[in-house]
């Protein structure tokens, strides 16, 4: 299977009981801190507000939110289920009033939204990744 091109940018338009499904395979060993970054972006461009800001550290994964500007508090798990040199699904899926993270069908955490999963435009997945797919299941 091909690779997509690293960052992928995918046009959305979210709602509660859509899905992100994102496969691929980390391209350097978790010894060297390696990196996965999703963000739901609430506009087509890069300065806009980040509703959903997901990034895996070797050892941990951040979440956060961006609104004008300004990071909100983030949150933190030292729970993470990938694996070295082997393909991973994210999934993170539009509840009501959080989105639910799930990586090769394990629940690793739950990010309550405060910017409606409606507001946003585009998902960015970026850093130390080759993608396989990137797709919203509604």
């Amino acid at each position: 299977m091909s690779s997509l091109p690293v960052p992928y940018k995918l046009p959305v338009s979210l709602s509660v009981g859509s899905c992100v499904v994102i496969k691929g395979t980390p391209i350097d060993s978790f010894i060297n801190d390696p990196q996965l970054q999703v963000d739901f972006y609430t506009d087509m461009d890069e300065d806009s507000d980040i509703a959903f800001h997901f990034v895996h550290f070797g050892n941990h994964v951040v979440m956060n939110r961006r609104e004008f500007g300004i990071w909100m508090l983030e949150e933190t798990t030292d729970y993470v289920p990938f694996e070295d040199g082997k393909q991973f699904e994210l999934c993170i899926y539009v509840h009501y009033n959080e989105y639910e993270i799930r990586v090769n069908g394990i629940r690793i955490y739950g990010f309550v939204h405060q910017i409606p999963a409606s507001f946003v435009k585009m998902v960015q997945v970026s850093r130390d990744v080759s993608l396989t797919s990137v797709c919203v299941c509604n």
